[in-house]
């Protein structure tokens, strides 16, 4: 469950063979400048610039450490997921910055996100049949209220109701809360992990 933190859009243009690991080396790189840890980051590429929008995860142990993103592609896709994954690693308010001694503990996964579709819906379960379970992400908003879950958050979630129930929490209100002037936006991801 993360935090949220357009000319070529990353996300319709189509990505070389080793992007995961790039964009992985990016991150891990990003992280690095902040502890006064020597990790080179790959040379730079006509891609990295085109606009996109990224959230980078890190888990230690298994478990989630830090996850900051973007929801809309407004910079190039290296800056983004470099800002992601310096904003994961130290600024998530719901953990204490990353410290050198974790440095290499912590595994980090980049997802790079389409453009989001608002969906159109007759009411709430309208919209839960709608949904794609473990492809779609989710936006949500009401009123100033606005969370997302990635499509990752399906591994914990994999019911619809349960899983719109716990993002309308994030957002802030009731897991059964509902109004006809919610709006729900979806996205698809390209993700990549380290092993």
């Amino acid at each position: 469950m993360c935090i949220e933190a357009a000319s070529t859009d990353v996300a319709t243009a189509p990505l070389p063979d080793n992007a995961g690991n790039v964009l992985l080396t990016l991150a891990r790189a990003a992280i690095a400048r902040p502890l006064a840890i020597a990790f080179s980051a790959p040379v730079d590429a006509t891609w990295l610039r085109a606009s996109g929008a990224s959230f980078v995860t890190l888990k230690k142990g298994g478990e989630l450490r830090g996850c900051i993103g973007s929801l809309e592609a407004v910079r190039a896709v290296g800056d983004d997921v470099q800002a992601n994954a310096t904003a994961a690693a130290f600024h998530d308010p719901r953990f204490a910055p990353l410290q050198d001694y974790e440095f290499d503990a912590v595994r980090i996964e980049v997802s790079l996100l389409s453009a989001a579709a608002t969906l159109s819906f007759r009411d709430e379960n309208d919209a839960l049949a709608q949904l794609a379970p473990g492809r779609d992400g989710l936006i949500f908003e009401y009123a100033g209220h606005r969370a997302t879950f990635l499509p990752q958050v399906w591994e914990q979630l994999p019911e619809p109701r349960a899983f719109l129930g716990q993002l309308k929490h994030k957002a802030g209100l009731a897991h059964d809360f509902w109004d006809p002037a919610v709006k729900l936006s979806r996205y698809t991801v390209s993700k990549w992990h380290e092993a």
